[in-house]
């Protein structure tokens, strides 16, 4: 017995099943100002029953556009679910319009540049999407030259104005030091990001400020950033606290490395919450799960997702950019010691 082909649904399919035209049809699933409310639900309630999704190709021929956002994360990122959280959070927003998220993964051990170009050089998305960023970010500078609507998860400290939402890193740093200093901690470890990027120079001036104003000193990490392995970071924790003079703090801006210190830390005989304390950051709430002695503080990158799809949406319509820029505050959690 032959199978029967499914044939797939159109614009004129939607028109018939409703009894309505077929540009009053397209209008209302673009969410058109003169479509009525009613008729824009009961439209898209028969194109999801249909499982009707537009051609792409021939929205881009009809309009000049693909209808796609491309989201630009490097795979580093997959740690403790960010990759998951932000395209929950950008998905949230693009739900119900016309966009069509697409997840770019690329390594920074490799040119960054590399899947920007790609977009540019093949129009495949609207708008752009990207993180990791660096002071004089490369890829922020050659999507303006070439006038493609982008957000940036993080600042530059560049002569471009541009959309950006970003986490405010230096009150982190800086509220972890008070918080240390507070529990008679004076020594203290700061596990930052790798210098390259901007959020670096915004925890380290966030910490400096912390150690002097309220009288505590450094312990240097060495070489060893949020970047190191997992293990490098055990094995490196472990030789500082058996050092001649080792921290009885540490703030730590990376929720999974805040793991491998503990680790290395109780390997050296010490005891978290008694020896040492430790302040960490953390984008998902876990660490106070299996180690209440933590004091932390969150980062919702699925509340940055929302901000950032809002704020490409916005510049693709040709919001000006300095009226798309967001910084978000941090949260300390209501689990752990109190605080």
């Amino acid at each position: 017995m032959q199978e029967t082909v499914r044939e797939r649904p159109t614009l004129k399919t939607i028109a018939y099943m409703t009894g309505l035209g077929i540009t009053t049809v397209s209008r209302a699933l673009k969410d058109a100002p003169d479509i009525g409310t009613d008729t824009k639900e009961r439209v898209r309630l028969v194109a999801k029953q249909l499982g009707y999704q537009p051609n792409r190709a021939g929205v881009r021929l009809r309009t000049g556009k693909t209808n796609v956002i491309a989201l630009v994360l490097s795979i580093d990122e997959e740690l403790m679910g960010f990759t998951s959280a932000m395209v929950h959070g950008i998905s949230e927003v693009l739900g119900g319009t016309q966009y069509h998220l697409v997840v770019t993964p690329h390594s920074f051990q490799k040119d960054p540049m590399v899947p920007v170009r790609y977009i540019l050089d093949t129009g495949s998305a609207d708008g752009v999407i990207i993180s990791r960023i660096e002071p004089d970010d490369s890829r922020v500078r050659l999507m303006t030259e070439r006038n493609l609507p982008f957000v940036t998860h993080g600042r530059t400290d560049m002569d471009i104005v541009h959309p950006y939402y970003d986490y405010d890193n230096e009150a982190y740093a800086y509220q972890a030091v008070q918080k240390l200093v507070e529990k008679g901690r004076r020594r203290l470890a700061f596990l930052a990001p790798q210098s390259r990027f901007s959020f670096y120079i915004h925890s380290r001036v966030g910490f400096e400020k912390g150690l002097a104003d309220f009288g505590a000193t450094e312990v240097p990490m060495g070489r060893v950033t949020s970047e190191t392995a997992l293990d490098d970071v055990r094995l490196h924790a472990e030789r500082l606290m058996r050092s001649a003079e080792p921290p009885d703090g540490i703030v730590s801006i990376s929720g999974s490395s805040s793991i491998a210190l503990i680790a290395g830390l109780e390997a050296a005989g010490k005891q978290l919450g008694t020896d040492v304390d430790m302040v960490s950051k953390q984008s998902a709430e876990f660490l106070n799960w299996i180690r209440p002695e933590i004091y932390t503080v969150n980062e919702d990158i699925r509340a940055a997702g929302r901000e950032l799809a809002k704020a490409l949406m916005a510049r693709i319509d040709g919001v000006a950019p300095e009226l798309l820029q967001g910084v978000a505050q941090p949260v300390w959690s209501r689990r752990g010691p109190k605080i």
